[in-house]
């Protein structure tokens, strides 16, 4: 295929890139088939990294750390402006080899690399500001501020359904922070983390470096829980589901380590009776249909006031049955397939236990057959107590749930265990004060006339509850990639105690 010979990927594919910057290229290692969930045909395989190889990378990043921390943060961001740069030269290529490898439609794709690139920009723009404070000393001739040092070998675990994009959400912030990365992908898309690892390597080589990016694929019981375990890496970035994300924090609190947790979202939108509904449509639509529902922002439920559940169904129904679901390359597809079998089971499973509970299901609700992983997007009148509501299944199924007052709708909306991402649509000023208010949302995500789907660089990305309460990306996110460190600096010639205490010492 000439699209990943375009990204240096071949029938089988080295799988990990030693932190000094070479292949690893045993042979002995499994090989890790990625398939095309839209056809099911076999891309390329991939070398699977073995325990040694891990500790080779993990060894090779604290070396290279251990320099990278030495060099100027402005001087770092200069890196992460060439690998902006390289990303944009590959978008076209590497957006294809998201949507190919991962399932979302090829305008999602290149929106993913986007996300890439402007993250890079705001990096190198934060390179600059890595604030720390001033503060006055309660005693004569003392100075004391506040300064952030780089932490060291960040591991970052990413899913399957932002397969580049969350990478690059904390590797160039940690970058600029001054530490080494060392990524381990979902092993469903391991093509595209070998593309970028290859982009990587070039913008590494060419300015004199190795090892701040470094390259993991393995399976989560050889490579990941190496990682979690490790005490040479200070934080771990997780992103998945809210049962694997209970075990990372587990683990790694365990030997006192720093998490960041990115898991599991159950979105909903509040629609009030004034609300534009010619805003709504679009907004559930894409929230619930785009990426097949695997973003973890996806729009899952919907709270809507009594006087517009009848309108919002009709519409709702009318809308669907023009999405186009298909070969996610296509311009014209606005629905791939989901990323492999088991997604299709648990799109099965939760039918199944909507039917049980005796859910009308208005429109969807089938498997279609082929040789992709194919299913219709679906929707469900529902009540919001039922047990398949509170559980986040990772498919295109939303439920619409009748409210009579704004306090009923808070009140469901925050019954889920879950606390990602959250919208109100309405006119009504007091609505909106009420949902962004502390008696509001309690989610860490939450918007006024836009959907739950989707999220700017520069804000801090990240949720509350079951949802992990990480931060990423934006704001002061890059915080959490550093070590605060408090200085005082006595520059008298007495030695005064804090809190007025004396203590004479005689010689």
């Amino acid at each position: 295929m000439d699209l990943l010979k375009s990204l240096e990927i071949n029938d089988v594919n080295p799988g990990t890139c030693y932190g000094q910057g070479t292949w690893a290229d045993s042979g002995k290692s499994d090989l890790l088939e990625s398939c095309n969930p839209a056809t099911g045909e076999l891309l390329a395989s991939v070398m699977q990294a073995t325990e040694k190889d891990v500790e080779t990378v993990i060894a090779d990043s604290v070396k290279a750390f251990k320099e990278w921390r030495t060099v100027p943060a402005p001087v770092r961001g200069q890196l992460v402006r060439e690998m902006g740069d390289a990303l944009r030269e590959n978008k076209n290529a590497l957006g294809t080899l998201v949507s190919v490898e991962m399932g979302k439609i090829k305008q999602e794709g290149d929106g993913e690399v986007q996300e890439m690139i402007d993250i890079a920009d705001f990096a190198v723009g934060q390179s600059r500001m890595l604030y720390g404070k001033t503060m006055h000393s309660e005693r004569p001739d003392h100075r004391m501020y506040e300064q952030w040092h780089p932490m060291g070998p960040v591991a970052v675990i990413t899913a399957f359904n932002f397969p580049v994009a969350v990478w690059a959400w904390n590797a160039f912030i940690a970058a600029i922070a001054g530490d080494t990365v060392i990524w381990k992908p979902s092993s469903s898309t391991p093509l595209c983390a070998v593309a970028v690892q290859h982009i990587c390597n070039k913008v590494l080589e060419k300015n004199g470096y190795k090892g701040i990016f470094n390259l993991v694929i393995g399976k989560g019981s050889v490579v990941g829980e190496k990682l979690l375990h490790d005490p040479r890496i200070p934080l771990v970035s997780f992103t998945g589901s809210t049962n694997m994300g209970r075990h990372v924090s587990e683990s790694v609190a365990k030997r006192f380590g720093n998490t960041i947790l990115e898991l599991g979202g159950n979105n909903a939108i509040i629609v009030d009776e004034t609300a534009d509904m010619d805003m709504v449509i679009p907004a559930v639509v894409f929230g619930a249909v785009g990426t097949a529902g695997q973003r973890c922002t996806s729009t899952r439920r919907v709270i809507i006031h009594e006087s517009q559940y009848d309108t919002l169904i009709q519409r709702l129904t009318h809308v669907y049955q023009q999405v186009k679901i298909g070969d996610p390359t296509k311009e014209s597809t606005l629905m791939g397939p989901l990323v492999n079998a088991s997604a299709v089971s648990d799109y099965n499973a939760a039918l199944g236990r909507i039917k049980e509970l005796g859910g009308e299901i208005v429109y969807g609700g089938k498997e279609i057959e082929g040789d992709g992983h194919f299913v219709e997007p679906t929707i469900v009148k529902a009540e919001g107590d039922w047990d398949i509501v509170h559980h986040e299944t990772f498919a295109p199924i939303l439920y619409i749930i009748p409210y009579k007052t704004m306090d009923e709708a808070i009140e469901i909306h925050n019954s889920v265990p879950q606390g990602l991402s959250s919208s109100l649509f309405t006119t009504r000023m007091q609505n909106m004060e009420s949902f962004l208010s502390a008696r509001g949302s309690d989610c860490g995500i939450a918007n006024i006339n836009i959907g739950t789907s989707g999220a700017e660089i520069g804000g801090a990305f990240g949720g509350e509850k079951e949802t992990g309460g990480g931060r990423e990306s934006g704001s002061d996110s890059w915080k959490q990639y550093m070590r605060r460190q408090t200085n005082t600096i006595n520059w008298s010639s007495d030695l005064p105690l804090a809190q007025g205490i004396t203590f004479d010492v005689k010689e």
